[in-house]
């Protein structure tokens, strides 16, 4: 605040100050000539109420102190001819003009013209937050990745939300808060497309993986791959929500154990366990919840993704990598999600950004040491 408003203010509580004590010392004067006069009141009993000259009276005193407030700060308030107040400089109209000089500077490739060269540069330093939803699968690849492109631009956040493809695909149906969906497949893509939940011509496919039948390598088994499930004791097993439970379903219709002409993600956990002669399964929501059940022991074997072996070789056994002819390519496809009208540019941008980085050759270097075999890149 500056001294002039300080000032204004001290003014205004002094001339309070001045009214209070003129009530009081007439009050206190009134007092004194009835203790005087011997006829000084008793206190009053507590509910009584007061008198309604003394409400009237105390009603009037303050009506007059804020009457008197506010003829100080309004005149205080009132700018001195050709120099606007502190409320019209800071206020809508500079930063919509600030706004606006930005929107012109800065173009989409990337360009900043000379005129709004500052506020571009402003604009560029302040934080965007992306929220990433991925497949389960890539988490422990994409943490690494992130890591890198922080560390290049420090003024981007990536938070992610690593779950099956289906259920991210509800969250963002529902409407979650989200700027780019990786999937681990094509289904939940082509469903949000249809629905019109994301951006025109972003979807690329990225990766491609292989589905896998894993068992602990100090637990003897029978099983040796899809065909033998049959003899295990206990299998861990997505549901047919998610893409590696659907690729599984897929390759066993293919091999004549399911039967053929259903949708593969439609078969339950149940009706998969008849068709293998009642062996139990336990379904999981995603593949990292498989890869688990096995690791700890739960599950004598299951099936998920060949790069989620990365880092558990000397734990777990691969029994068999089932061929693509059975499962179907396993493509990866990533999009940005369609966000409201008024989405901050910055952010829009980086998304953008983001998911260029994670289609070059930095990134694929990453994603290859996990396992995953790099796409065409192509649209679909």
């Amino acid at each position: 605040m500056s001294w002039r408003g300080l000032r204004c203010l001290h003014v205004s509580e002094l001339w309070i100050r001045k009214v209070r004590r003129r009530g009081f010392s007439s009050r206190l004067r009134e007092r004194s000539a009835r203790e005087i006069g011997g006829r000084t009141r008793k206190p009053q009993d507590e509910g009584t109420p007061a008198p309604r000259g003394s409400l009237q009276q105390g009603f009037l005193l303050r009506l007059t102190a804020l009457a008197a407030a506010a003829a100080v700060l309004t005149a205080c308030g009132r700018p001195t001819a050709g120099k606007p107040n502190a409320a019209s400089t800071a206020g809508s109209a500079p930063q919509t003009r600030n706004a606006n000089a930005v929107d012109d500077a800065v173009r989409s490739d990337g360009a900043v013209g000379s005129a709004g060269t500052d506020a571009a540069a402003v604009s560029k330093k302040q934080p965007v937050e992306l929220q990433v939803f991925i497949a389960a699968s890539l988490s422990p690849a994409m943490q690494e990745i992130a890591q890198h492109y922080m560390e290049s631009n420090p003024d981007v956040k990536i938070t992610f939300n690593a779950d099956s493809s289906g259920k991210l695909q509800t969250q963002i149906e529902e409407g979650y808060d989200c700027d780019l969906f990786f999937s681990a497949g094509q289904k939940q893509m082509d469903a949000l497309e249809q629905e019109g939940l994301l951006e025109d011509e972003t979807r690329v496919n990225v990766l491609r993986n292989h589905l896998v039948v894993i068992a602990r390598r100090d637990r003897g088994t029978k099983v040796q791959g899809l065909r033998t499930l049959s003899k295990a004791g206990s299998i861990a097993m997505a549901d047919g929500s998610v893409p590696a439970g659907r690729y599984t379903r897929a390759a066993l219709q293919n091999l004549g154990i399911l039967e053929s002409g259903r949708d593969p993600g439609s078969f339950t956990t149940r009706e998969v366990s008849e068709a293998l002669g009642g062996v139990t399964i336990s379904e999981q929501s995603n593949v990292s919840k498989v890869l688990i059940a096995v690791l700890e022991g739960s599950c004598e074997t299951g099936t998920t993704y060949l790069t989620d072996m990365h880092g558990y070789e000397d734990e777990l056994q691969i029994l068999e990598q089932v061929p693509d002819s059975l499962t179907g390519d396993i493509v990866y496809p990533a999009a940005l999600v369609s966000g409201s009208a008024d989405s901050a540019q910055a952010k829009q941008s980086a998304a953008k950004d983001f998911l260029q980085y994670l289609c070059s050759d930095e990134a694929g270097d990453v994603f290859t040491e996990y396992g995953f075999d790099m796409d065409n890149h192509s649209g679909t």
